[in-house]
């Protein structure tokens, strides 16, 4: 889980150090619900949500955000 964990902070840093809430999927899956907060240019606080499938494997399917 950490290689996956790493690998999200890498990508969105808005949330790294963040633990996210696991949800089991019916098809084995599991989807991996990240929450932050990032700031824009003004210096707004922007809530950011990434959101990870990965396999019974521990492969990342698909990677998505919220802006």
């Amino acid at each position: 889980m950490d290689e996956i964990y790493l690998k999200v902070y890498q990508k969105f840093p808005e949330v790294s150090g963040k633990k996210p809430v696991r949800h089991n999927q019916p098809d084995g899956k599991t989807l991996l619900v990240f929450k932050g907060e990032g700031k824009s240019s003004d210096g707004i606080k922007i809530p950011r949500v990434v959101r990870v499938v990965i396999d019974q494997n521990g492969k990342i399917l698909k990677m998505t955000t919220s802006r």
